[in-house]
């Protein structure tokens, strides 16, 4: 069972601030970073839901910045720029937070936590989940709904099908969006008509080719018609949607590879039956994912360990957060019958620190809680309580 993380307070600065006290008091060191930063990470890395809501400035030196929409980032900047850089270091935090949100102010508190350099990965997911519930907790909710998912099995499963490179990036790409995969499958399953292209000598030319090829021929392409993007796309955009039209153009999506996909996404129910189905997939197909699964399998032990309940645990292999940075695995907590924002969030981003400089790659995972919601849910929770 979960315990409260800190003694009830009322208030919701009083609640975060014992939230705060009890993640000082599990090792984790405040952090403060910085709320204008540079744009760029948050629109290379981040989710489209993230993306399309920040607020953008410019400074005197053209470059451009932004309001801090959310701290994950931020805080693994400022640890890259420290000694511990490399090192195992958890960090909390406690701040506003500045998207535009339709209807809703768009200065929000959120805190959480991010754990970085941890080998044991397996072990620090289960942590960050029981920290997690540990703060819905510590609000007075008990009555949480835990759904879980695994983007690392999906990457592991389309790496093991015999596709396309530029299949492989696309059905990535929508699976970290929240794009229905539906559509995806189905258009990439049927043959293009034969309709001409404007670029039809392009798509020709890119026939069989790989993104290190067709980039190079967009790059010719572009320098000799002194462009450097088009549209705002960048010369590797431009690249990757012709290659993709190439792909697209000279077959269809195999339909075995259709069945296994589907197959794979239809998997759900609580961890332990959702393992029991994707090893007997592997073995019906023959798929060499057996990784993915024991790393998802020793997860749900530690999450046993950890006193959470699997068995009222949902797990989905279609779940996803819509960040474009997670590589493993992905949860949120909801007050069940409330709706589909969360109350906490958050996953395993481990290709994030060597996108933002890192010289190796270093393990990270972590989660933010939204202290509004929290604060309401909680309020509501009491009223419903004192009126029963």
């Amino acid at each position: 069972m979960t315990k409260p993380a800190a003694p009830r307070a009322t208030g919701s600065a009083a609640w975060a601030d014992a939230l705060l006290l009890s993640f000082a008091e599990a090792g984790y060191a405040h952090a403060e970073p910085a709320i204008l930063q540079p744009a760029d990470p948050f629109l290379d890395m981040s989710g489209e839901d993230i993306r399309k809501s920040l607020y953008l400035t410019t400074d005197a030196s053209g470059e451009e910045l932004c309001l801090r929409p959310d701290l994950t980032i931020p805080v693994a900047r400022d640890y890259l720029a420290s000694p511990q850089a490399g090192h195992p270091a958890g960090f909390s935090y406690l701040g506003p937070v500045f998207r535009y949100r339709q209807g809703t102010p768009s200065e929000f508190q959120q805190a959480g936590i991010e754990s970085f350099g941890r080998q044991d990965r397996a072990a620090a997911d289960a942590e960050m989940l029981a920290l997690g519930l540990e703060a819905t907790a510590a609000f007075g909710l008990s009555d949480i709904e835990i759904r879980t998912g695994d983007v690392a099995l999906f990457a592991a499963l389309i790496e093991a099908l015999d596709l396309y490179p530029v299949w492989k990036r696309r059905l990535m790409k929508d699976f970290n969006r929240k794009v229905s995969l539906t559509h995806d499958l189905d258009r990439l399953t049927l043959a293009e008509s034969p309709v001409r292209n404007e670029y039809e000598g392009v798509l020709a030319a890119l026939a069989g080719s790989d993104r290190k090829a067709a980039l190079a021929l967009v790059t010719d392409l572009m320098s000799i018609a002194g462009a450097t993007n088009v549209g705002g796309r960048s010369v590797a955009e431009i690249a990757d949607r012709f290659l993709e039209q190439s792909t697209l153009k000279g077959g269809a999506l195999p339909r075995d590879a259709l069945v296994l996909i589907k197959r794979f996404l239809a998997i759900s129910g609580d961890p332990d039956d959702a393992l029991q189905q994707l090893r007997k997939l592997a073995s019906d197909a023959k798929l060499n994912i057996t990784a993915a699964i024991d790393e998802f399998e020793s997860r749900i032990g530690f999450m046993a360990a950890r006193g959470i309940d699997t068995t009222k645990t949902r797990f989905s292999t279609s779940f996803g957060r819509g960040v474009d940075y997670y590589t493993g695995f992905e949860f949120e907590l909801h007050r069940k019958g409330n709706g589909t924002e969360p109350l906490v969030a958050g996953g395993r981003y481990d290709g994030l620190l060597t996108q933002l400089g890192s010289a190796t790659p270093i393990p990270a995972v972590g989660f933010s809680i939204w202290i509004e919601a929290l604060t309401h849910n909680a309020s509501s929770a009491l009223v419903s309580g004192s009126a029963s």
